[in-house]
């Protein structure tokens, strides 16, 4: 598998060679004073499901509130909600090219794909691995920098931990092979048996030493499978390539708390819930460790006002830890994982 030379985001670069040539992402990371450390505001499309809006007006309601990153899933293959409009994701037969204009107009792009179908499993190999790499084809050219990939929710069937180990390591190189030559980011999510493992999930960091290869840090997730976000941050920090944030209801932590290993969605605005000061705590780390990067908010938006509230509580936390947020003008192309 090859191994590219890693970019630098938040310190000063001459310009990383790229097999005898300038990095693309290279090139785009100089449109902004690499001194700073700096995160982008994300939001999963997730958060529209309960009010069945289209891609296309995530983006607008991005632009509206200005917000110029955005998340959503993708679907290899047909669904009726989709095709009538109910389902806020996208799909591989749509035109990445088309709608990366359309989103360009809206001075709005992706931070990254949720292409998480498990990995852990005896479909892991067989329908997870093909979904991730047509997932990377198509992300690139949309202009998406990075791809979420996860494991099971429960334990693989037939599988001892160590085997289940073997399996997705075979999985993600795989997936890394064509990452690696479509300079696109692999993020592994806390999300099931294995992730929300600390040791495990360092097992899993450790498949491969590239600067494609990182966590996608899920605060909720990790709160609710009975860790704690804050000592991951502290662990994973320097793996962090992109994150979710997401708070908890008291309710449902106390009845799911330590039984759970992910959240579909969070009914809690962010900064209202049990977790907000995990949150909080683990962003100030995981800037200390260096991450520049996207901050994709997950939570219910309820057709707006709920997700609008997290948003100024992430906007007003960012602002008290010394955080900026980039909002970037025209076409730019995620730079914001690659670092050291």
């Amino acid at each position: 598998m090859e191994n590219p030379k890693q970019c630098y985001c938040g310190w000063k670069t001459k310009g990383v060679q790229y097999r005898g040539r300038m990095s693309p992402v290279d090139t785009a990371i100089q449109v902004f004073d690499k001194r700073k450390i700096i995160m982008q505001i994300s939001f999963h499309t997730d958060a529209f499901n309960s009010v069945f809006w289209t891609f296309e007006k995530c983006v607008e309601w991005a632009a509206a509130n200005d917000v110029h990153f955005i998340e959503s899933g993708i679907m290899d293959g047909v669904s009726w909600a989709h095709g009538l409009g109910y389902w806020p994701h996208v799909a591989t037969f749509e035109d990445p090219v088309a709608l990366r204009k359309f989103m360009e107009k809206h001075n709005v792009q992706y931070s990254q794909i949720d292409a998480a179908f498990p990995l852990s499993g005896a479909q892991g190999p067989t329908i997870g691995v093909p979904y991730v790499l047509r997932t990377i084809q198509w992300a690139k050219l949309v202009g998406c920098p990075c791809i979420a990939t996860t494991d099971g929710l429960f334990a693989a069937k037939g599988y001892t931990d160590d085997q289940a180990m073997e399996l997705m390591k075979w999985c993600y190189g795989q997936i890394m092979e064509l990452a690696e030559k479509n300079e696109m980011i692999i993020t592994i999510e806390i999300h099931g048996y294995y992730t929300t493992k600390p040791d495990l999930l360092g097992r899993m960091l450790d498949f491969f030493d590239s600067p494609y290869f990182g966590l996608n840090l899920d605060t909720g997730n990790t709160y609710i499978a009975g860790q704690n976000p804050v000592e991951f941050a502290r662990r994973f920090g320097k793996k962090v390539k992109h994150m979710h944030i997401k708070d908890v209801t008291e309710q449902l932590s106390a009845t799911n708390r330590g039984e759970d290993t992910g959240i579909p969605i969070s009914h809690s605005a962010i900064g209202d819930g049990v977790n907000a000061e995990n949150i909080k705590e683990s962003l100030k780390i995981v800037h200390a460790a260096g991450f520049s990067g996207a901050i994709s908010m997950e939570v219910e938006g309820n057709g707006g006002p709920t997700i609008e509230k997290s948003l100024r509580w992430l906007r007003k936390t960012l602002a008290e830890l010394g955080i900026p947020e980039e909002k970037p003008t025209g076409l730019y192309w995620g730079s914001h994982a690659f670092r050291s």
